[in-house]
């Protein structure tokens, strides 16, 4: 079974398409990125799949729970951090979160419990007493993931969980992610940080003008891309284009005075020809340096920027 499903999902906004037949799957202990430019989808069908919108037609399901026919059943198994949101700005941040819990039907003990260990998880235990709006942008979002988590969720919806961190929240937060997956939770993540979803995702689908275009893991997606690879190689001096030319006809290449550039699919067996090449002309690698396609480069291709 698996643990979110969006099943030929549809919603309109008057004459505009905002999600046009989305379907995917995501697996238990699963980190799923969901990634496309602005005005793609995403939020919508983020908003379809916690209970906050209602789809045109299609299905949206938490652990086997429809989300719009089982709404309590789904929600208890579900924490969110929305892209828009606050907290309670006229409640502590201690507040937020004991509210929250109680909600989650915890008792007092166990949500004081649950609150002490995630504020000094996120570094917020030393302004629990503040007002959620005397709290920096910053902090505030790592409360609404406290709040999230608070309720000790099986899913979890992340939409841009670390907008507006400095470095140093933003690694705390990945790496609380990667806690929580190896804890078995099944997160759904939305970032606008590619390299982030690279880092974090097992599989990643992207999402334009309302259609999944691709999805797989961020290695399958690099390989669909057929993007290049650049090896840079600097010699002690300069070689013979001609000869170069004809060493290395199996790739294309370029030959300016001691350096060659090679541009090929792999970087493998370009560099055992780059170091035969030397051997065999008595020439000294001063550098060498390969450019892989990263996963920026393969999501623009993707959405035809």
């Amino acid at each position: 079974m698996s643990t979110i499903e969006a099943v030929d999902l549809h919603k309109r906004f008057g004459s505009i398409p905002a999600v046009n037949g989305v379907s995917f799957k995501v697996k238990e202990g699963e980190i799923f990125g969901f990634l496309g430019p602005n005005g793609a989808g995403k939020t919508t069908t983020i908003r379809i799949l916690t209970g906050i919108l209602k789809p045109d037609s299609g299905e949206a399901r938490i652990m086997g729970y429809d989300v719009h026919k089982d709404p309590v059943k789904a929600r208890m198994l579900t924490g969110v951090v929305p892209e828009e949101a606050n907290p309670y700005p006229d409640l502590s941040a201690w507040d937020n979160l004991m509210l929250v819990g109680y909600l989650y039907g915890l008792s007092k003990h166990a949500a004081g419990e649950r609150a002490a260990r995630l504020l000094k998880l996120l570094d917020l235990y030393e302004v629990r007493g503040r007002k959620a709006r005397s709290l920096s942008k910053g902090m505030r979002q790592k409360l609404l993931v406290a709040m999230a988590l608070i309720g000790e969720p099986k899913v979890l919806f992340l939409d841009e969980p670390t907008s507006g961190l400095d470095v140093l929240s933003a690694r705390k937060i990945r790496s609380l992610i990667l806690d929580l997956k190896n804890n078995g939770v099944t997160i759904l993540l939305t970032t606008h940080n590619v390299e982030e979803a690279g880092e974090l995702c097992d599989r990643i689908s992207i999402i334009n003008g309302g259609q999944i275009v691709e999805t797989g893991s961020p290695d399958d997606l690099m390989i669909k891309s057929g993007l290049y690879t650049y090896i840079s190689v600097k010699f002690d001096r300069p070689v013979d284009p001609e000869d170069a030319a004809q060493f290395f006809k199996d790739w294309e290449h370029r030959v300016q005075g001691s350096r060659i550039l090679l541009i090929c699919k792999e970087s493998a067996e370009p560099v055992v020809r780059v170091v035969e090449y030397a051997k065999a002309r008595s020439l000294s690698i001063i550098d060498i340096h390969t450019s892989p396609p990263n996963l920026e480069d393969v999501f623009v291709k993707i959405i035809g920027g």
